[in-house]
């Protein structure tokens, strides 16, 4: 009963309606409405301050000849003194944004601020109404009269303050008008009563109104700046929340962090169990983080997997630490998606203002810099903004720039890798790869440009000039040498690739079974749906399909039976470690001996030593390929290797 009470005394205090019979609310709502209640009060306070500080003055003229003079003079100075000076608090405050959420500790302060200035008016009937002169008699009541009006006016939607201004000077008038038995001050004390109680009637309405409007007003605002899977604010709600902060920033200085997450393995999920778990594990994942912040700040999805926060009011950067460790130690728990449990992982990224920017452009960028080293470090990794982020972030867009152009400036080319076949001893084909001579940078590694081509949509003109130049090539090479080029997950959203590749090939005048497409075995189980399409067209022209990287991804044997594959390449990783870790040795004999049942050819990547080649042959492996075979070459080494006496000695082994 008694933490009942304590619970109903700290609502009522905190201006929380549903303690007065008003709509209930949850905290962040209750915060908002706090917020509007308290914007309110900011906007009537420079006025009715003002008023305060002109009322004292005419109060301490009309009192000059009363013998309480002097008092008079010292309660008006103070009163004059004290109104004034939170009239100019409270214009400063309004120059500020707006907050969007108030805590009940503000509302706390409100309400004793308003019981003190009550306190002050409720002092004058008491300590001068007896004493005045008839006109001061008059001023004192008119004065009464208009503060209680004006604290209604003030307070009209938060109850507790309004009760706490007007309580004391009705008292006060109680006090004053109980000393005298005259029928002229009892009719008053009547009007009094009346007038208060229809006064305070129409702050409970108004104030019940005012809240149900907000309320509203946030369930609309929700619809368009809430992400209508995890109930989290989006990008839109981001933004503003930015740009509120940045104003804050200018003009009063208050520093702030922003906190940008990548999820880290968020795509494993899509790709193994469907886009309905990968929903799922983005709620579950939301919830997480939103119960690592602040209780006034919120975690927004401003992107499919990425997620960010801006931290108000940072005292010390180590606060916004504090908080990415609490982001990444909430992945420490698996999380159950359809029976099953996953562990997830997430990197932050973290800038701090105005120290790294001044602007929602400067600010994001610098952000998204801090987050792409926090990746490149591995999962659950943090990583502050540092000036050479800003350098690697420019070097990448340049990079893209320059990429852009790289086709018409005949900067790509192609090398081509040999593949050998252990059973007639002889080079069966190439696989194309992709170089770009940068004219300043000099050799760029794939590795760096291809991710930028898939993630500006350049791969789908890089992938059709691959096709068309590998396709070129191959017609000069011997009919049964066939070549072999590497799909990005890309380009199968490109519904003009099929057309390409049928062109190409009509315009080399090579037959389809001589080109070969190789797709990882991840971007086949991410992008099964719209991929296979593509691949039984290609199937169909004649086209061979291989599994490129086999063993790496999930291995789901399903999607060897539903694509009716020609080659499966096992990776080099297997291959590297098999004379010396059995378990890898066992995978090895497991899978060309599952493709063997199943009619599939098997080529081992990264064959580097005599050694491995020779125990490829004992487990009778179709083709190999590696630095052992042959390195890339171009296209005019392409004949030189075929003729290689290097080759000849090996296939003699």
């Amino acid at each position: 009963m008694r933490t009942q009470l304590t619970n109903h005394v700290a609502r009522l205090f905190a201006g929380d309606l549903s303690a007065f019979g008003g709509p209930a609310t949850d905290e962040t709502v209750a915060g908002h409405i706090r917020a509007e209640q308290m914007s309110l009060v900011l906007g009537y306070s420079v006025g009715i301050m003002l008023a305060n500080a002109c009322n004292a003055t005419v109060l301490a003229i009309a009192l000059w000849q009363s013998p309480n003079r002097t008092f008079a003079l010292i309660w008006a100075v103070v009163v004059a003194a004290a109104a004034i000076a939170f009239g100019l608090q409270s214009h400063a405050s309004r120059r500020i944004t707006k907050p969007q959420f108030v805590s009940r500790r503000a509302i706390h302060r409100l309400v004793r601020n308003a019981f003190v200035l009550g306190v002050a008016w409720g002092i004058v009937p008491v300590a001068f109404f007896t004493d005045a002169s008839t006109g001061g008699q008059l001023v004192i009541t008119c004065l009464c009269s208009g503060m209680l009006a004006g604290g209604a006016l003030a307070f009209a939607t938060i109850p507790i303050a309004a009760i706490a201004f007007t309580a004391p000077i009705f008292v006060g008038i109680a006090i004053c008008l109980s000393r005298n038995g005259d029928l002229a001050f009892l009719l008053i004390a009547f009007l009094v009563v009346v007038y208060g109680s229809v006064l305070l009637r129409g702050v409970f309405v108004n104030s019940f109104s005012f809240a149900r409007r907000v309320m509203r007003q946030i369930e609309a605002e929700r619809t368009v700046r809430r992400d209508p899977l995890t109930q989290l604010p989006n990008r839109v709600a981001f933004n503003e929340t930015l740009d509120g902060a940045l104003k804050r920033l200018a003009l009063s200085g208050e520093e702030f962090a922003v906190l940008l997450l990548d999820l880290d393995r968020f795509k494993e999920v899509n790709d193994r169990f469907g886009h309905p778990a990968g929903d799922e594990f983005l709620v579950q994942v939301a919830g997480r983080l939103q119960r690592c912040t602040r209780a006034a700040e919120h975690v927004a999805r401003i992107g499919g997997d990425e997620f960010a926060l801006v931290m108000a009011n940072l005292v010390r950067p180590e606060e916004a630490l504090e908080i990415a460790e609490r982001f990444v130690a909430a992945f420490t728990e698996p999380f159950l998606i359809e029976g099953c449990e996953i562990l997830g992982a997430t990197s932050v990224g973290i800038v701090l203002a105005p120290r790294d920017g001044n602007t929602p452009l400067d600010i994001m960028k610098n952000a998204d810099a801090a987050l792409y080293r926090a990746k490149k470090a591995g999962p659950g990794t943090i990583r502050f903004f540092e000036e050479a982020d800003d350098r690697v972030s420019r070097d990448r867009k340049a990079l893209q720039a320059d990429l852009a152009g790289a086709v018409a400036r005949d900067e790509l080319f192609l090398v081509f890798q040999p593949f050998l076949d252990l059973g007639n001893n002889r080079i069966t084909g190439f696989e194309a790869l992709l170089r770009w001579q940068h004219p300043s940078r000099g050799l760029v590694p794939p590795s760096e440009f291809i991710p930028i081509a898939e993630e500006t949509g350049l791969i789908h003109e890089i992938g059709e000039w691959v096709i068309r130049r590998a396709c070129a090539t191959l017609k000069d090479w011997p009919e049964d040498v066939r070549v072999a080029v590497n799909f990005s997950a890309a380009q199968f959203h490109n519904t003009g690739i099929l057309q390409t590749i049928v062109q190409a090939l009509a315009d080399a005048k090579v037959a389809p079974d001589r080109l070969e497409i190789e797709i990882t075995e991840s971007m086949l189980l991410s992008k099964y749906g719209s991929a296979a399409s593509i691949l039984n067209a290609l199937l169909e022209l004649g086209a061979t399909v291989a599994l490129d990287d086999f063993g790496t991804g999930f291995s789901s044997l399903t999607y060897l039976r539903k694509l009716p594959f020609s080659r499966i390449k096992i990776d080099q990783s297997f291959i590297r470690d098999m004379l010396v870790q059995p378990d890898c040795a066992a995978i090895v004999k497991s899978v060309i001996s599952l493709a063997r049942d199943l009619d599939i050819d098997v080529v081992a990547e990264g064959v580097e030593t005599a050694d491995q080649l020779e125990y490829l042959r004992q487990i009778r492996c179709d083709e190999v390929q590696g630095y052992l075979i042959g390195r890339p070459v171009s296209a005019d080494g392409v004949q030189a290797l075929l003729n290689s006496k290097k080759l000849r000695a090996i296939f003699a082994a």
